[in-house]
């Protein structure tokens, strides 16, 4: 699943969630950073019914087998550099398309970020709450909990990071 891709890059920690109301952006500087993600997870991820219903016995075992090996493997942390550019400061959060995810920004200062985020995905539930907060205009640090439920099955979903500014001029690669 690509939930654990959403908070691996600083572009999208520090894009802040918008809502109707207006958002302060996060004092940090523009330009390259690197972002050391750690993610943990529990339980098994709900699974769509019309998912459900077009896999063999065999494929369901299959699949239902992975997930627990996934789950099992216990906290990954991986490192990336991205390009925060300054229009990365205003825009959405991005869980998904804007239909299926409600934001709610409980806290917008330029050193801190409170968002609430609720979205309806694959016919399951998501819920959690997302925290980032600027030390300095170098570094940042954060956190988010997510929880996803759906039919009999309920996985929880902690990501913690932090992030430092490398320099003014991005990479090509980011």
């Amino acid at each position: 699943m690509k939930t654990t891709v959403l908070l691996t890059a600083l572009v999208v920690v520090c894009s802040a969630v918008r809502a109707a109301d207006t958002i302060t952006p996060l004092d940090v500087k523009l330009g390259q950073w690197e972002t050391t993600t750690t993610t943990d997870s529990s339980g098994l991820p709900p699974i769509p019914p019309e998912l459900l219903q077009r896999l063999t016995p065999e494929q369901r075992a299959k699949m239902e087998e992975m997930m627990k090996s996934r789950a099992s493997a216990g906290p990954k942390t991986t490192t990336r550099k991205s390009c925060l550019k300054k229009e990365d400061l205003d825009k959405a959060l991005s869980f998904g398309s804007d239909e299926r995810c409600n934001r709610t920004i409980v806290t917008s200062s330029r050193s801190k970020q409170d968002i609430h985020l609720e979205c309806a995905i694959g016919g399951g539930k998501q819920t959690g709450t997302i925290r980032v907060e600027a030390l300095s205009s170098e570094n940042v640090k954060g956190a988010m909990q997510m929880t996803m439920s759906g039919g009999d099955r309920t996985m929880n979903m902690n990501y913690s990071f932090n992030a430092k500014w490398i320099g003014p001029v991005c990479t090509k690669n980011d």
